[in-house]
């Protein structure tokens, strides 16, 4: 009983070193973007190129540790070596693409976004786009919520709402149309992910892919190719802490979650980028502000004691 109640504060623990990794994501961009020169698609290409780097550096060295783990003489483990770089091969051709296509619209539109998107509002569109999208799937793939989940969802979705749509300036149109494109974009990576066998592994395939794709995209905005040093610096950090290992966590703990709960949690995070805004970008927190924050958090709380905690196996 004891270890199984570590084991679910363990998952507790990294959902929510994902969901500031995920709002950091947000805090990143709009430093680069508005605070330096660096155009949207380099900070893109960076953020995937890091991004796959890292992984692919921990899947090296996953790969040796389980090497070592075993004992076995030297000549075999070499051979272990050469068929998990060709395990590697066979992953990287038949894994497909559609899922590092929609990690590309995600992060591209992310970043366009961004350009004209205050780090709170961008988030809030991001996740919300996200949540319709995976509990829509959800909802069509047979799950099912009782009428306390149903309650803590629709309390989190008015939370979001009253968070959005008063006392605010309305943001850009074509920012706001990017970014709910980001949150389907998203929501398919993170419903294709559900399933992965070795989370990092798979998003560092998936980070490989999108960043190729990334630059041969890069081609048609030359033209408007600008560079800064600080800049590239942020989107290092978001591609190779924020994204990539936050990426790869998340993966981690989707089999322990429903495709709702999963939505649902991520409703948290305009909320946690809003307040790293505060702390980060100089944002003021207003009474309004604080109160719709309690409320999206509440409805998060209360849709988890409802019964769509993570199960661990």
């Amino acid at each position: 009983m004891n270890t199984e109640h570590l084991s679910k504060m363990k998952i507790h623990f990294v959902i929510l070193v994902v969901l500031c990794a995920f709002a950091l994501n947000s805090i990143l961009c709009r430093l680069a973007l508005v605070q330096t020169s660096l155009d949207p698609m380099s900070f893109t290409t960076l953020r995937l190129m890091s991004g796959a780097l890292v992984l692919a550096m921990l899947v090296v060295l996953t790969n040796r540790n389980e090497i070592k783990g075993r004992s076995e003489n030297r000549e075999r483990g070499e051979n272990r070596s050469e068929n998990n770089t060709l395990c590697l091969n066979a992953a990287f051709l038949n894994k497909g693409w559609i899922t590092p296509l929609a990690l590309l619209a995600y992060a591209v539109s992310f970043s366009f976004a961004y350009v004209s998107l205050p780090a709170g509002i961008g988030a809030l569109l991001l996740f919300g786009a996200v949540q319709f999208t995976m509990i829509g799937y959800g909802l069509y793939s047979g799950e099912r919520l009782n009428k306390k989940q149903w309650c803590g969802l629709f309390v989190a979705i008015f939370g979001v709402l009253v968070l959005f749509l008063p006392g605010a300036s309305a943001p850009s149109l074509i920012g706001s149309a990017l970014m709910l494109v980001s949150g389907v974009g998203w929501a398919v990576y993170t419903v294709r992910g559900k399933g992965a066998s070795n989370p990092i592994q798979t998003t560092g395939i998936n980070f490989l892919k999108a960043s190729i794709l990334s630059l041969f995209m890069s081609l048609l905005f030359i033209s408007e190719f600008t560079w800064d040093s600080m800049g590239a610096l942020y989107a290092l950090l978001a591609g190779g802490v924020t994204s990539g290992l936050g990426y790869a966590l998340w993966y981690f703990v989707l089999p322990s979650l429903k495709v709702t709960t999963a939505a649902t949690l991520q409703l948290s995070v305009p909320v946690i980028a809003i307040f790293m805004g505060v702390l980060l970008l100089g944002e003021q927190v207003t009474l309004h502000l604080f109160l719709s924050s309690l409320t999206i958090l509440g409805g998060v709380f209360l849709y988890i004691l409802a019964g769509m905690a993570p199960r661990v196996r």
